[in-house]
This record gives structure tokens, C-alpha cells and sequence, in this order.
């Protein structure tokens, strides 16, 4: 059945067939399908996945549980699935979904499903496909992937059936791109994920295309392991005509090496090195199944709301250990640093947020939905509790993902790709709220939403836009709705950020407006909201916050010498975590070390202000 939107979006394309005098029954390129969806220059917010696996992903298809990409997307647009056997949705369909199979093993993915492919019976995939007990899954997925990916130079398997099937694969994928697109409903992007682990560190960037002008074969870490060379790959697809970018993974997991000092022949960062990867590399996933990447309590003790979905027991594997260089605020920050010095930024980053979902589930974000993402790793409540997935992190500890939200003209391919590009992006921790950020000098404390955005774009910058060379003090103004079918609003705050003389990160966090007739205690911090959470049975009210939050905020200690960014964090009340909504169901006890209630939240892409005009 097709949605009111899409039907008048349908309605307006066989309009513009019309008009053009072309036959309705006559084939439509995807550009003028494109084309004739009416666009909103106020812009509206699209909600989408940017890093999902499926069966074409080793690591899901060894679980059990993933999905085809065709399967996929029919999830993504509201279809039911069966997964661990039994019906399953994600009840409100998706605007945009990017599946990001990886690279790595695509070929073998290929061959082990396609019956007759070449190399169908090598036996280690007959093995492959007789697996069905998790710990004997788990033992071949350590024995034939982990060793070889993390081994800092990984090698085709002996049982890779050959450039053909990885590009059999890579067309299984696009193909599927191209078979659900549905200009102003629905869109897919074509997409894969390149997965370099050097010693264990997470170095993984998903690269995404604006349309179906793609190469033959992707680029996997069997080619290169070394995400400059990754770069240089890119600029020879875009000579060849592709139009595409990279969104690194979740930097707490990388050892220290996303955002290292030095770049991959141990030189100091240059402007070139700073400029190629802002080129590059526009946005950065904030958090994903495997935890929040933007702070963590021990790292920054003094942010009351740093103990978000910290996903500590990533420490225990790899042997990792959290730096505060691991995390993206002070990564964004440390980009000033380099803005000052080199002219350059390399750390210009918008912010998106995915799940890294392996079950084939494009943004199964919702806390009382979870039923795991990595098939028998985490699949049943036993194991969610107890055991961990595949070397990453404790089931307990991790979440089930995030949402990435763009303000976009129109719900097209292109213009969703543009948006991203140009950093007008938030992520949340998987609700649907949304957030409007805007920048400028004079901007006014309007209560009207439409003025708000109206004045932003005319005198200001959006999320993810830069403010240049100012003499006065920016206001920043912003809007925040909760979810219609989540939790009321909390606060709003804005983090505003600087280096000091010696190049070193640092920040404030502002609340700017939030619910309730609350006062700042002496410490000048806002009371908190409270909490509605009931424990025993697993649920919340809407007693306390507010649907809506709208305001603004002025740096009176602006210095128009400085580099400076500011990013809005909106905040939700407390509400049940997935791990309590588990233990209530099954009539099991909450477990002791992590927590029974959450505060989700988004972020919005920041806005910069150098000093250069």
C-alpha cells in the first residue's frame, strides 16, 4: 500500500510526464523522477540508516539471522521479516537507507549463496553454509576473518572464487539500489563498507555514492589497509565520473589512530594531509551499536551527561583503551587547532549516527523492539546479558544504534547526498526527534519555528555551515521536537569549543532552554528533570518535560580572534533502557552494572567560526 506521500509524490512525477508531453507508460530515467519531486526550500528532516550488513556481510550471514538486501529494505519500508523465527517490523518506515556491506569477503558472499556460482562447492564454504550451532559459527568467523582482517594486511581467503563474483556481489547490491528507489518516498544509496583493522583498531569507513555512476568493483582492505591510500582510491573515482565520500565508523574503538597526530608515513599533519581528508571525509558516525562516541564519563567527568551509552567493554578486546583522542568532541575540537595552524581543517566533521546492525535491519533503534543485531551473538536475552558479541563488546553493553537525520530539499537521492555532504545532519541515539541549528549575527529569539528557520538560513548558517571572520557575537538560535510516538524534551544545550595557546581542546556546555520552571542551582548547573521511569513495570509517563523546545543563545565571551565551533545536544527524559525492558518481560533481575533508564538525545552537525573572512 502506498503511503499519502507517496502517492503525491507519484501523482506530481506523472504530472511532470505530462507536461513534458511523454506517454505516462514511457520509461523515466532516475534524474527526471528526481526532478519532478517538488522541493521545499525551507528544507524538511528525513530520517535514515547509513551502516547496515546483511546475508552479502560474512559476519551476518555466519550469524543466522541476516537478510538479503532486497529483504532489507522491504524492512526499511515497513515490511514485516522473520527473524529468530518469528514476525518482526520496524513500524514506521524509513526515508533513506544505505546498506553498507563489507568489501572484505563480498565475493565469498556471493559464491556461498548463489547456487551454481563458481567456487559454490569449494568446501570450506559447504562448511560455511552447515554451521548452525553459534559456538562452532563463532570459532570459524575468529579462525577465517578475525585473524586475517585485524592482521594489519589482510589477504584474500583460499577459498576467494575471484574478482568475477566480487563483482557479482557489488551488482547484487546495486541492483537492489536501483530496484527500491522511489523518488520522494524512499531512497537508497548506493553504498559499501571498507573495514582496515590494523592492530584491532577500528579504521572502518563506509563510502556512499551519489547515484549509480559506481565502480565495477569496490575497494576492500585486502587492497589497502591505509585509509590515505583509501582517499587516493576515491579521487580516481571521481575522475572516472562517481560522485561519492567516506563517513568513518566509531571512533572508540580505534586505538587512538582516527585521529592520530601523524599521518601514515609518521610526517606531521600537513595542509594537504588536512585538506584531503576534510575533502573526503565530511561527517562521522557519533554512535552506533558499539556505544556513544561523543565523550565518555571517565574522560570528561565534568559533563553531568558524559555516562551515555558508554560501552566500556569495547576496552576489553583488541587490546584497547580509551583515550579521550578516541572521541568525537575532541576530535571536532582539536580540528580548530589545525584550522589555526595549517589553514586547513581535517577535522571538519557533521555528525551521523547508524547501527551496524548484522541481522539485515536497517535502524531497529527502538529500545522496546531490540531483539539483538548480531544474530546468535546476541540473539536471545541470555546471551544479550551474558556473553559478548563476537569480540566487539558485551551484549549488555552495547545499545541498539542510532538514527541519522537530514535536512534536505527533497526526499531524492541527490539531495539527501548533498545535505550530507554539506553537514546539515544530526544524529540521535534513536528516536525521531528533530533539531534545527542556525548561526549569525542578530539572529532573533523568535518563537515561531518557521521565522526561525526563514531568518537562520537568510542571515545565518545552518548545522554544519561556518561563520567567517565576525566582529560581533553569534547568536545561535535552535528548535527541538521530541519524537511524536517517544519521550518529552528535557533541555537543549549548545557545547561550544576553542583550543588554547597550546593547541589543546577545550569547552563549555550551555543549557539554553529547556522544560519546566526550573532554576540553575549555586554550582550554575539546571536542576534535573526528574524521572517517570517506573522499574517494576518497565514504562514511563509524559508527565514531566516538554513536546518542544525552542530558543536561543548568544556568546557574550566570543573572541572574533578565535576559532570556535558550537554543537546543540537535545536531551529527552528518563526512559526505560532496553536491558530493563528485557529483564520485566521475562521476569528476570535488572542487571546490577549497567543502567535501567536512559535520557536519549541528538546532536546537531556543529557550526564553525574562523577567524579568516
Amino acid at each position: 500500500m502506498k503511503t499519502t506521500a507517496g502517492v503525491f509524490a507519484l501523482s506530481m512525477v506523472l504530472g511532470a510526464v505530462a507536461a513534458t508531453g511523454a506517454k505516462a507508460g514511457d520509461e523515466m530515467s532516475a534524474a527526471d523522477k528526481e526532478a519532478a519531486i517538488p522541493e521545499n526550500p525551507l528544507k524538511d528532516a528525513y530520517f535514515g540508516e547509513q551502516h547496515v550488513h546483511t546475508s552479502y556481510s560474512l559476519d551476518a550471514f555466519i550469524g543466522g539471522e541476516a537478510l538479503t538486501p532486497d529483504n532489507a529494505y522491504r524492512f526499511a519500508k515497513g515490511g514485516a521479516v522473520t527473524v529468530y523465527g518469528k514476525p518482526h517490523s520496524i513500524g514506521r518506515p524509513l526515508d533513506f537507507v544505505a546498506i553498507t556491506d563489507h568489501a572484505e569477503y563480498l565475493g565469498e558472499m556471493y559464491t556461498a549463496q548463489v547456487e551454481g556460482a563458481p567456487g559454490y562447492d569449494n568446501p570450506k564454504l559447504v562448511e560455511l553454509r552447515s554451521l548452525d550451532d553459534f559456538e562452532d559459527q563463532e570459532s570459524w568467523f575468529l579462525k577465517y576473518v578475525v585473524s586475517n582482517n585485524r592482521s594489519g594486511a589482510p589477504q584474500h581467503t583460499d577459498f576467494y572464487p575471484g574478482d568475477d563474483a566480487l563483482r557479482s556481489g557489488w551488482k547484487v547490491m546495486v541492483d537492489a539500489v536501483e530496484r527500491h528507489y522511489v523518488p520522494g518516498t524512499f531512497t537508497t544509496i548506493p553504498a559499501f563498507e571498507w573495514s582496515a583493522a590494523p592492530k584491532g583498531a577500528n579504521m572502518h569507513r563506509n563510502v556512499f555514492f551519489r547515484d549509480t555512476k559506481v565502480p565495477s568493483l569496490p575497494i576492500s582492505a585486502v587492497d589497502t589497509s591505509d585509509e590515505e591510500e583509501l582517499w587516493e582510491w576515491l579521487a580516481e573515482q571521481e575522475q572516472a565520473g562517481s560522485t561519492l565520500f567516506a563517513i568513518p565508523h566509531n571512533s572508540n574503538a580505534s586505538k587512538g589512530f582516527m585521529f592520530e597526530p601523524l599521518d601514515n608515513k609518521d610526517q606531521k599533519l600537513s595542509a594537504d594531509y588536512a585538506r584531503t581528508r576534510a575533502k573526503w571525509e565530511p561527517l562521522i558516525e557519533m554512535m552506533q551499536i558499539k556505544g556513544n562516541s561523543e565523550v565518555n564519563r571517565k574522560l570528561w567527568p565534568a559533563d553531568e551527561f558524559a555516562d551515555f551509552e558508554n560501552g566500556d567493554s569495547i576496552q576489553n578486546y583488541s587490546d584497547r583503551v580509551f583515550e579521550k583522542k578516541d572521541f568525537v568532541r575532541w576530535a571536532v575540537v582539536k580540528g580548530l587547532h589545525y584550522d589555526k595552524t595549517l589553514g586547513e581543517n581535517p577535522y571538519k566533521l557533521g555528525f551521523v549516527g547508524g547501527t551496524d546492525n548484522h541481522n539485515g535491519l536497517p535502524s531497529d533503534v527502538t529500545e522496546a523492539n531490540y531483539v539483538g543485531s548480531h544474530g546468535g551473538a546476541d540473539g536471545s536475552v541470555a546471551r544479550r546479558r551474558d556473553k559478548d558479541i563476537a569480540g566487539w563488546i558485551m551484549g549488555k553493553d552495547s545499545n541498539p544504534g542510532a538514527l541519522t537525520g537530514v535536512w534536505a530539499t527533497k526526499n531524492t537521492r541527490g539531495a539527501i547526498f548533498d545535505a550530507m555532504k554539506a553537514r546539515e545532519t544530526f544524529a540521535t541515539s534513536g528516536p525521531r526527534i528533530k533539531v534545527r541549528f542556525f548561526g549569525g549575527v542578530g539572529l532573533a529569539n523568535s518563537d515561531d519555528p518557521k521565522a526561525l528557520v526563514e531568518e537562520g538560513y537568510a542571515k545565518g548558517v545552518p548545522m554544519g555551515g561556518t561563520l567567517k571572520g565576525l566582529s560581533s557575537a553569534p547568536t545561535f538560535t535552535v528548535h527541538a521536537m521530541m519524537d511524536p510516538i517517544g519521550a518529552n524534551l528535557d533541555r537543549v544545550q549548545i557545547i561550544k569549543g576553542w583550543v588554547d595557546d597550546q593547541g589543546e581542546p577545550q569547552e563549555k556546555i550551555v543549557d539554553v532552554v529547556w522544560s519546566a520552571d526550573r532554576k540553575r542551582g549555586p554550582d550554575g548547573k539546571l536542576a534535573p528533570v526528574g524521572s517517570t521511569v517506573d522499574l517494576k513495570t518497565a514504562t514511563y509517563e509524559n508527565k514531566i518535560g516538554s513536546p518542544k523546545l525552542i530558543g536561543s543563545w548568544t556568546d557574550t565571551e566570543f573572541d572574533p580572534g578565535q576559532h570556535a565551533l558550537y554543537y546543540a545536544r537535545v536531551l529527552e527524559i528518563p526512559t526505560p533502557r532496553w536491558s530493563t525492558l528485557d529483564a520485566v518481560r521475562n521476569g528476570l533481575p535488572l542487571l546490577p552494572d549497567v543502567p535501567t533508564s536512559i535520557q536519549e538525545r541528538a546532536w546537531s552537525s556543529p557550526i564553525w567560526h574562523t577567524p579568516r573572512g
